[in-house]
């Protein structure tokens, strides 16, 4: 009995050692594995670095963050794009005409006080006529009502003034639309972000995912910050432009009013009667 029980344990033991053995042996060999696997690594991993050291890193991130923005700004992003494509189209239009040199050319100004002292009133009206400007358009519409009286002239040229400043004045009315719509898209933008932010903590059960609600909080502010950065120049050039155009139609009419008054004059000189002899 006793030698039955001496034979099991030795039996035991062997089995014991085997195991050991074995298992030190798996442990060993799975180290060097590793061990080369990761010398097998590294020169790749040297030659990537290399290659990122050797690319420029300003080129680098200046790209990645243009890539990032536009990922992030995604549709909201492109139509915030294409309303600011058009400001600056109509902005740079807007510069263009609205200059006192377009609503009242001097060259023109100069014709008509030419013709004016001829008393060629024909001229004046065909030289008027001509002109596209809004100082054309004002004597034009003064000199066809100048027949039942100056009163009458001057009454056709401020509805034609008060004309020509309601166009004026629609043509910059987009600007100010556009003022009030950015911030409302940057806001449509936010809201996406936060509910797509929210929904990821919702459904993320046990494990956060952080990266995803980073993303959608950062869409959140990118369409914000894009929305409120064509509100403000939109804003103030709509105020700028609409001091001007107030300026300009003044100045215009004031002008048009002195020279109708100049060709009433210079027709009641030349009907006038002689003075009698003595």
């Amino acid at each position: 009995m006793l030698s039955n029980g001496f034979g099991r344990v030795a039996w035991w033991a062997k089995w014991l050692l085997l195991v050991g053995v074995l298992s030190a042996a798996g442990t060993v060999f799975s180290q060097e594995e590793e061990a080369a696997m990761d010398e097998a690594e590294k020169p790749a991993a040297k030659a990537a670095a290399e290659g990122d050291a050797a690319k420029p890193e300003g080129e680098a991130e200046n790209q990645s963050m243009l890539m990032w923005l536009i990922e992030t700004s995604g549709l909201i992003g492109a139509i915030i794009l294409i309303i600011s494509i058009f400001f600056v189209h109509r902005v740079v239009t807007l510069f263009l005409e609205f200059k006192s040199e377009i609503v009242s050319p001097p060259d023109l100004v100069e014709q008509i006080e030419a013709l004016v002292a001829k008393r060629d009133f024909n001229g004046v009206y065909q030289a008027a006529k001509k002109s596209e400007s809004a100082l054309g358009q004002l004597l034009v519409a003064g000199m066809t009502a100048m027949s039942s009286g100056l009163g009458e002239a001057r009454e056709a040229m401020d509805r034609t003034g008060e004309a020509i400043t309601v166009h004026m004045e629609k043509r910059i009315s987009l600007l100010a639309v556009i003022g009030s719509l950015g911030p409302m898209i940057g806001l449509l933008g936010t809201l996406k972000g936060m509910i797509g932010a929210f929904s990821a903590i919702a459904l993320s059960g046990t494990q956060l995912k952080a990266s995803q609600v980073a993303g959608n909080i950062s869409e959140a502010l990118v369409l914000t910050f894009e929305g409120v950065a064509i509100s403000v120049p939109a804003i103030y050039l709509f105020a700028l432009f609409k001091d001007r155009v107030a300026t300009l139609t003044v100045d215009v009419q004031n002008m048009s009013d002195e020279l109708i008054r100049k060709m009433h004059a210079s027709a009641q000189a030349r009907t006038a009667p002689p003075p009698p002899q003595a």
